[in-house]
């Protein structure tokens, strides 16, 4: 899966010279919590939040008028606040490795750059859940088993060969690994809908032959 296949395109930026009243404003109309900051040919030069906005601001407390607070925040620019040094991501990338990234740095979204580091796009932490949403297939329903197997070749093949005795369509086969025990691992296969009967001799088989961890159904 492409970043470029799932990236907000045409994102809104802002410039070193916008005050930070206007990026506010741009991020409250969008729905955005953080704008990249571009210069004059577009290129990636830094990237500002709502919380930046929120730390240059003045306090609540202030003594100062209406007038003297509008100035204030006319002033202060977003080259002033900015983070300069930008953790970013290009449209050939996987969203698996802008969501390692997310995660790894605690951050809600990346820049998307391209070579000439030009920014292209955006992509978030809500673009991965639209992608986690995608891949599983969850969607359209279904039964989920979850089952704990050998990290071995062959091992999901008896599975499958269980699952083809019953003549169920797969919808998504995912598989994750726990390092505290690598001869081990967790495959999640999703089916689609089946009726209650035959769904418990599925399960009564799987449960026989294999590690049934659980099973679930999801209807939408």
């Amino acid at each position: 899966m492409l970043i470029k296949d799932w990236m907000s395109k045409s994102p809104i930026t802002a410039k070193p010279a916008t005050s930070i009243m206007k990026a506010a404003k741009l991020m409250k109309e969008n729905g955005y919590h953080r704008l990249p900051v571009v210069d004059d040919e577009g290129k990636l030069v830094g990237i500002v939040s709502d919380r930046d906005i929120k730390e240059a601001s003045p306090s609540k407390a202030t003594t100062l008028d209406m007038h003297e607070l509008y100035y204030l925040l006319s002033e202060i620019k977003v080259g002033d606040i900015m983070t300069k040094t930008v953790f970013s991501v290009g449209p050939q990338d996987t969203v698996e490795k802008a969501a390692v990234l997310l995660l790894r740095h605690n951050i809600g979204g990346l820049p998307v750059v391209d070579e000439a580091g030009t920014v292209v796009g955006v992509i978030t932490d809500s673009d991965i859940f639209k992608v986690l949403v995608s891949i599983t297939g969850v969607l359209s329903g279904g039964v989920q088993f979850a089952l704990d197997l050998p990290n071995e070749s062959g091992s999901l093949k008896t599975v499958l060969d269980d699952l083809k005795t019953h003549d169920v369509r797969i919808i998504s086969i995912l598989t994750s690994y726990d390092d505290n025990t690598p001869t081990r691992r967790t495959v999640y296969i999703r089916l689609h809908p089946i009726d209650d009967d035959r769904a418990k001799e599925l399960i009564e088989r799987l449960s026989a032959n294999h590690t049934l961890l659980y099973w679930a159904k999801d209807n939408f």
